[in-house]
């Protein structure tokens, strides 16, 4: 019915079409690689607001530790209490006598 002239034909056509459709179907998958949603950019990006929210993570761990600590202490006695008053506001006792002693200026401070 054919000859195989036009089946070869026919058959380039074809291999041309899915040929094309391949590269297209590539091209786009390489760009999600790259730049679309979960690609190695953005993947890359997460992994250093990680780091960086593990890093507050700990610093506040640490402050956190560090208040722990001393609400314990200002719990446990009053002379903590005692030693944070007279050092955060300046508090004395009754009958006692508050000396100031000045810091050395440097000779570059005015």
């Amino acid at each position: 019915m054919f000859g195989p002239y036009f089946l070869n034909y026919v058959k380039d056509i074809l291999m041309k079409w899915l040929l094309a459709i391949l590269l297209i179907l590539f091209i786009g998958l390489q760009y999600r690689l790259w730049r679309g949603e979960g690609s190695f950019s953005q993947a890359s990006k997460l992994e250093r607001s990680i780091q960086q929210q593990q890093a507050e993570n700990d610093r506040m761990r640490e402050r956190n530790r560090i208040l722990e600590v001393e609400v314990n202490d200002l719990k446990g006695g009053a002379d903590s209490v005692e030693e944070r008053a007279r050092n955060d506001i300046g508090m004395i006792k009754k009958d006692e006598t508050f000396f100031m002693i000045p810091a050395k200026k440097k000779p570059d401070q005015k």
